[in-house]
């Protein structure tokens, strides 16, 4: 069945532990079908952490998925954001409007907020860097024609009423939920932690599938960051994880180690592929993304990967942006790297 035929999913809820539900929120992504928030007792109402993406029909997704948990969006007394990408903020403007609650969130949130105030402006951001890096212009056409004028998922900007940094605590039945930062897939991105029920609430920085991505442009390291985060949360300890995608998981520890160890076997893909001379970040992309075809979301993908481990290499001195031969006067060639 194609992509535009398959079956989509409703929004349903799975009560993880008392006072605990997933609520597993459809999404429209071919080989990403849902995204979970959690919705946690506090008093007279839910601490509700993350949203779902916002598109036609995405709010009576949620408030299906509440429903099934015995619950209504007026019960959401506070709205956290384990980090502002559009499948976990997507939502919050409606559900601030309808529940009158807070949102928390981390002030590095400008990746998705800007792009959301400006789309065709983050567009052609966008198009530029994959421009510089090698995607052949009839790519660039094909991607720039499915983006152009469309939204990003975001229903509109809102800004956090409190800053989700370290020090701050979510106080629910279950007890306080410590914040923890963990960039590297988003700048925005932190994990909540309740370490007397050895519970974790980790976003997409930790799935029960080891799948990677990085925003790219916005901090100087994004793979290293992602890589320490790793170090910070495998300290926690955690039990249980209640990830972004996928069903809770235990073994918390092996799935830290299997993160790191693939990260690094894909940073070793990108250097490896420099051994035969200079590179564009996109002729590393095939190797990343192995035999999956080259779609324009696939592109961006592992576009996104090869140029954050590029600028990883280069911070550890290991490759350098090579020097352009063509001849003064063309047009401005694509970056090439080169092993230094």
């Amino acid at each position: 069945m194609s992509d535009g035929r398959r079956r989509r999913e409703l929004g349903r809820a799975d009560r993880v532990m008392p006072g605990l539900w997933r609520l597993r929120l459809p999404l429209p992504w071919p080989g990403v079908p849902h995204v979970n928030a959690f919705a946690v007792a506090a008093g007279d109402g839910v601490v509700l952490v993350d949203t779902g993406l916002y598109e036609p029909g995405s709010l009576a997704q949620l408030e299906r998925a509440l429903d099934q948990a015995g619950l209504r969006l007026e019960h959401v007394r506070l709205l956290v954001c384990t980090h502002a990408h559009v499948d976990h903020y997507g939502l919050a403007a409606p559900i601030i409007e309808t529940a009158g609650c807070e949102l928390w969130m981390h002030p590095n949130h400008e990746h998705v907020t800007r792009a959301a105030a400006n789309p065709d402006g983050m567009l052609d951001r966008r198009l530029e860097v994959a421009r510089h890096s090698g995607v052949p212009a009839a790519g660039l056409k094909q991607y720039e024609d499915s983006r152009r004028g469309q939204g990003i998922g975001v229903a509109e900007v809102v800004l956090p009423d409190r800053d989700l940094v370290p020090g701050v605590e979510v106080q629910t039945d279950l007890g306080a939920w410590r914040v923890h930062e963990a960039p590297g897939h988003a700048p925005s991105h932190v994990v909540l932690h309740q370490p007397d029920r050895g519970l974790l609430l980790s976003g997409d920085h930790l799935l029960g599938r080891v799948s990677l991505y990085y925003d790219f442009g916005w901090t100087p390291d994004p793979a290293g960051e992602f890589l320490n985060s790793l170090d910070t949360v495998e300290a926690l300890d955690a039990g249980l994880c209640l990830s972004g995608h996928g069903r809770p998981f235990r073994e918390v520890g092996a799935k830290v180690q299997a993160f790191r160890s693939t990260v690094n076997e894909r940073i070793e893909i990108v250097r490896a592929g420099l051994e035969g001379g200079p590179r564009t970040p996109f002729e590393l992309v095939p190797a990343l993304v192995g035999d999956l075809e080259l779609t324009p979301m696939m592109v961006n993908w592992g576009l996104s990967e090869a140029l954050c481990y590029l600028r990883h290499l280069e911070v550890g001195g290991q490759v350098e942006r090579a020097e352009s031969t063509v001849p003064a006067g063309d047009d401005e060639p694509p970056e090439r790297w080169a092993l230094t």
